[in-house]
C-alpha cells in the first residue's frame, strides 16, 4: 500500500497548535460547553454574527482591533493598567476569544453569566491615566469605543479577506446583533448599520493619540511578539494583513506606514494566503465543532 500522505497530518498540527495558542489547552472541553451544550442560543449558526466570528478572518481582524483600540488614551490606560497582557498574553487572548465565542455560539445562560462577570470586572476597573484624566472600564463611552473599534475590524477583515463578502444588508444585520451582545455589556446606543458604525468611529477622532502605552502595544504586537522564532513568521503574514487595513490616520499615528503597493502586492496577498491556511486547518474532521445531537 502507498505510504498515507503526511498532508492531514500537518493539517491538524497546524490547527491544534493555533487554538492552543487562542483558546487554550482545555479548548476541548470548551468547545463542547459552548457548541455541544443543548439550549436556546441567541444567534442561529446562519446569522452574519456567527458566519463573520467563525471564519480565519478573525485573527486579523483581532490584531487590526486591538492596534486601533490602543488610540484611546483612557481605554489603553485601563488595558495597561489592569489587563496583564504583557505578563500573559495568551491567557487574556484566550478570555477575549472565549468572550466571543460563548456570546456568539453559546448557550443563553451561559452568555449572560459571562457578561454578567465582565460587567463585575469592569466596575472594578478604575484608576488615573499618565495625563492626569481619571478613567473607568464601566464608562459606556469607553465601552463604545472598543466595542466599535473591534466589530469595525472584525467587519473589515472578513469582507477584505473572505471570497465571499456580506452583503450591504447582511453587514448590516452583522453590525445590528452585535449590538444586542453590546447593549448587554453596558454600551449606550451601539450603532446598528454599517453606516452608524462609521458615523459612531469618526465621533471618536479628536479623542484618539499615539501615547507611549500604544506604542508599547506596537512593539508588542508587531516587532515583539510573545512567541517562538519558528511561529513568528506565520504570525507576521497575519500582522501585516492588519496593518495593510487599518485607517491611513491610524497607520500615520502609530508610526506604521501608509505604503499602497507594498500592500497592495505584498501585505493583502499575506493575508490571503495566511487566513486560507487556517481555513485550510481547520476543516480537517478532527477539528468539527461539537453539535448537541453528536453527544
Amino acid at each position: 500500500m502507498p505510504p498515507a500522505s503526511p498532508l492531514p497530518a500537518l493539517q491538524l498540527a497546524i490547527a491544534h497548535a493555533i487554538r492552543a495558542k487562542v483558546a487554550g489547552e482545555d479548548a476541548p472541553e470548551r468547545e463542547q460547553r459552548i457548541w455541544g451544550e443543548p439550549g436556546e442560543r441567541w444567534f442561529a449558526p446562519t446569522d452574519p454574527i456567527a458566519i463573520v466570528h467563525a471564519d480565519a478572518s478573525m485573527y486579523v481582524g483581532g490584531i487590526r482591533a486591538l492596534l486601533l483600540q490602543s488610540l484611546h488614551p483612557l481605554a489603553m490606560a485601563g488595558v495597561a493598567g489592569h489587563s496583564g497582557y504583557k505578563g500573559d498574553p495568551w491567557g487574556r487572548l484566550q478570555r477575549t476569544s472565549e468572550y466571543i465565542a460563548v456570546t456568539t455560539f453559546g448557550r443563553v445562560q451561559d452568555a449572560e453569566r459571562t457578561i454578567a462577570r465582565i460587567r463585575g470586572i469592569h466596575r472594578r476597573v478604575k484608576g488615573t491615566a499618565p495625563d492626569g484624566r481619571p478613567y473607568a472600564a464601566s464608562d459606556p463611552h469607553l465601552l463604545k469605543w472598543v466595542h466599535i473599534a473591534e466589530i469595525e475590524s472584525f467587519l473589515t477583515a472578513y469582507q477584505v479577506f473572505n471570497p465571499h463578502p456580506l452583503s450591504p444588508e447582511d453587514a448590516d444585520r452583522y453590525v445590528s446583533q452585535t449590538s444586542e451582545i453590546a447593549t448587554r455589556l453596558g454600551v449606550v446606543d451601539p450603532p446598528q448599520t454599517v453606516g452608524q458604525l462609521y458615523d459612531q468611529l469618526w465621533t471618536y477622532g479628536p479623542e484618539l493619540e499615539a501615547t507611549p502605552a500604544a506604542r508599547e502595544t506596537v512593539d508588542f504586537l508587531i516587532f515583539d511578539p510573545p512567541l517562538p522564532p519558528s511561529a513568528r513568521a506565520g504570525y507576521w503574514l497575519l500582522a501585516a494583513a492588519a496593518i495593510s487595513i487599518l485607517p491611513s490616520s491610524a497607520r500615520r499615528m502609530l508610526d506604521l506606514g501608509d505604503w499602497r503597493l507594498t500592500d497592495a502586492f505584498i501585505a493583502r496577498p499575506a493575508g490571503d494566503v495566511s487566513t486560507r491556511l487556517v481555513r485550510w486547518a481547520f476543516s480537517h474532521p478532527a477539528m468539527a465543532k461539537p453539535t448537541p445531537e453528536a453527544r
